[in-house]
């Protein structure tokens, strides 16, 4: 069977997806809807359902002062209009991007239709991509890719039975599908600025948010309480509104008649995100009432007990409450959502969510605490009446193994996400920059003098690395790199007005002491420049400084919560920040877990660096060969001689 890839053809299709002769999933036996709906035994909600008008106009006239201009489809439910459509083709060479360019030139946003609130998406659509705009603004229109991705890329994969465009209309445009978005996910929030002037902000989830939230509630209705899933989102995947879609899903779930979950407790790993978070969820919240953000250890205390239905708390604040949670609390049922999960989450900090969370309590073994928190996650146990939901942009390996899928596979057993949204989609949907397509190397230049040959005691790897921390590390050599740092900046970047003159920097170090140091160099170079800009150091905790204790807001001069948007305003143009993951398993782990985590940061070297249109690039995906060469190499240069 062909399929018709005109632009009628992809309106029939869309019509009959809308109008019923597409399939759409019908209730199971005991009444049960897909998410989203009522739930089993409501039959007046049923039949309200039912009684939903679902509608789609051709070739929509829509103006009343150009009545020659008409759209290619508009969706109405109940006579009110939901989206508009605009469909190309390819065989004319036409493509969505026309498509779009006709709702930037063609489609006035002063127009009722187009109107801010009045349509709750327009769709650009072709017979291989789908992209959306939630407010229509002329040359401005912000157009999202809605694809699936493919290759771990944007795009969409082969359709063997129709067109790669096709589960718009067979997965999103389905009348429960419709509803469900309408119910859950679209909507229009508040936010405000700094002066406090309000801003309204349309909202409809793009594909992975919606896909990923969807298979979550439908794994975990199958699974029940006691398991856990790990989700792969890169920077740009819009986290914090998929964290909230799940958390307010994960409310009214329901499994036989009964409601999983007690409280669904949101874990974040910083103030900043914590408040991003908060917010969020807040915005999306039907019911005020329904969410509590914990300030202090009493208040989350007091809302687990109280079954307050979502609660938000940072990973600082959890654990000291944790030995204070009552028996009464490990009959409930936690579904408990982990924003930037990372290894210590995963591993300490989960553990001790555990103990304090397991029905049966933690025994009081002679061992160290410490000791037993390993332990239990040694043995891996599984709660009974808790389930995690872990999302990271990037895994540590110990993350994959507590977090993820088990792989069986020879003689070593592999863990995958449950659902990935890879950086390499996201740099190429143009929702964050490729901070690696150009970089200039800054390299250090060191000689080992042994003078005598025979010395049994001499090891070489181990003084090699020594010099290279000390190296890497001397202040000189900092101050070095902070000067061609900000001299490139403010001469590459900023007098170019490369992003439209608002430009930032970050620079990543190898752990917090060293960021401390490049913060001071970098500020100090900065006032030598009398360059307007400054700088914000991000770190967690409290670490030593020049014999002192200091904290991120200490070094800063300003509370950590207001890093976010310092950020954003002038003067503040350099973040320096500490990512220490290949480096941690260099030093905590043995050679092979080093090498595990090598591959997994080399790969993502390589999707940054390179397109993937370059023969290198396909090289490494595609050559085992070169990829093992190209990995060996690597691996020895920065194992053998990192510290």
């Amino acid at each position: 069977m062909t399929t018709d890839t005109s632009e009628k053809g992809l309106r029939t299709l869309i019509v009959r997806s809308l109008t019923g002769a597409a399939a759409d999933p019908a209730p199971s036996p005991d009444g049960a809807l897909p998410a989203g709906e009522s739930p089993p035994g409501n039959f007046q909600a049923l039949e309200r359902f039912a009684a939903n008008v679902f509608s789609v106009t051709r070739q929509l006239r829509y103006s009343k002062d150009e009545t020659k201009l008409a759209l290619d489809l508009c969706l109405f439910i109940n006579g009110l209009p939901v989206a508009t459509f605009e469909l190309k083709n390819r065989l004319t060479k036409q493509t969505v991007d026309d498509a779009v360019r006709q709702y930037k030139r063609n489609r006035d946003p002063k127009e009722p239709l187009f109107q801010f609130g009045r349509c709750m998406v327009h769709f650009a659509v072709d017979d291989q991509e789908t992209r959306m705009c939630t407010h229509l603004k002329g040359n401005a229109s912000w157009f999202l890719p809605f694809n699936k991705g493919w290759n771990d890329g944007a795009g969409n994969p082969p359709n063997k039975k129709g067109l790669k465009t096709a589960y718009l209309w067979e997965e999103i445009l389905t009348k429960t599908g419709l509803t469900d978005i309408i119910e859950n996910y679209a909507q229009i929030v508040e936010t405000r600025d700094d002066k406090g002037r309000k801003k309204h902000v349309q909202i409809f989830p793009r594909y992975h948010q919606l896909d990923v939230v969807r298979r979550l509630l439908d794994q975990t209705k199958t699974d029940g309480v006691g398991k856990r899933y790990l989700i792969q989102h890169s920077a740009g995947s819009g986290k914090s509104n998929s964290i909230a879609w799940l958390a307010h899903q994960l409310v009214g779930l329901e499994r036989d008649g009964t409601r999983l979950f007690d409280s669904i407790i949101v874990v974040t790993d910083r103030n900043v995100l914590d408040k991003q978070i908060k917010n969020t969820i807040k915005q999306f919240a039907q019911v005020s009432a329904t969410v509590g953000h914990s300030d202090h250890s009493d208040d989350l205390r007091r809302f687990i007990k109280d079954g307050k239905k979502i609660i938000i708390t940072t990973i600082q604040k959890f654990p000291h409450i944790l030995k204070q949670i009552g028996n009464d609390h490990r009959s409930r049922k936690f579904a408990i959502l982990i924003d930037e999960a990372h290894s210590s989450q995963g591993g300490r900090t989960s553990a001790k969510v555990n103990i304090a969370l397991a029905q049966d309590g933690g025994e009081e073994p002679e061992e160290s605490y410490e000791d037993q928190i390993n332990r239990i996650m040694e043995s891996r146990q599984m709660l009974a009446n808790a389930s995690y939901f872990a999302f990271t942009a990037a895994p540590k390996n110990k993350t994959l193994e507590i977090f993820g899928e088990p792989v069986p596979g020879g003689d070593h057993v592999r863990h995958k996400p449950f659902h990935t949204y890879t950086m390499k989609q996201a740099i190429q949907e143009g929702f964050i920059l490729d901070v690696l397509a150009h970089y200039t190397p800054v390299y250090s230049y060191y000689r080992l003098m042994k003078t005598v040959e025979d010395d049994p005691e001499f090891d070489t790897k181990k003084a090699r690395r020594k010099l290279r921390r000390y190296v890497e590390s001397h202040e000189r050599a900092i101050r070095n790199k902070a000067e061609i740092m900000v001299d490139h900046f403010h001469e590459q970047v900023i007098a170019r007005r490369k992003i439209g003159g608002k430009a930032r920097s970050m620079v990543v170090c190898n752990g917090v002491a060293m960021a401390i140091q490049y913060f001071h160099s970098i500020s100090a170079y900065l006032k030598e420049r009398k360059s307007p800009y400054r700088a914000i150091v991000a770190f967690s905790g409290e670490h030593e400084d020049g014999g002192r204790k200091v904290t991120e807001a200490t070094l800063n001069e300003f509370p950590s919560a207001q890093i976010e948007k310092k950020f954003q305003q002038d003067p503040y143009r350099f973040l320096v920040v500490a990512d220490q993951a290949y480096q941690n398993a260099i030093k905590n782990s043995d050679k092979a877990a080093a090498r595990l985590e090598h591959d997994r940061a080399l790969k993502d070297v390589v999707v940054g660096m390179l397109t993937d249109h370059t023969d290198l690039f396909k090289l490494f995906f595609d050559d085992p060969v070169f990829k093992k060469w190209l990995g060996d190499m690597t691996f020895s240069a920065t194992y053998e001689e990192a510290g």
